[in-house]
Parts: structure tokens; sequence; C-alpha cells
């Protein structure tokens, strides 16, 4: 039996959030290593860390339209 609906996109949000909030922290720490430039003190590693797992929700969530875009348009192609 196939179910032919499309994945939605809070469940695509949910599967990306690890990798998002990864990326998140890690883009974080390092623009945080540019701080110092214009006089602000740099990012503890971890506190990156915390501060990507609020900022991975919305990171995932445009990840995962993205990606349901990027299926609607491989099934309007077929």
């Amino acid at each position: 039996m196939s179910d032919d609906r499309p994945w939605p996109v809070w469940k695509l949000a949910l599967l990306i959030y690890p990798f998002a909030a990864g990326a998140v922290a890690i883009n974080l720490f390092m623009l945080s290593l540019m701080a110092p430039v214009v006089g602000l003190d740099t990012l503890n590693p971890l506190t990156a860390l915390k501060l990507s797992v609020v900022l991975g929700v919305p990171a995932a969530w445009a990840a995962g339209r993205w990606a349901r875009h990027l299926m609607d348009e491989a099934d309007e192609g077929t």
C-alpha cells in the first residue's frame, strides 16, 4: 500500500533540525571570532551551542520549506 501524501514542512523541519542547529552553532562561533575587530567579546563555544538550540528552529523551518519546495518541483516534473 503506497502513501502518496507529501511530507509536511514540520516533519521535514524536525528531521533537519539537528543539522540546522549544528550549522547555526558553528556559524555563530565563527562569527564571534571576528567580534574583537569591532570591540566585542568572543562567544564561548558552549554559549554558541546553547544559542543554536533556539536559533536552530527557524533555520530548520526555512530548510524544511526549501526542501518541501524542491520536492514539489520534482513532483510537478513527473
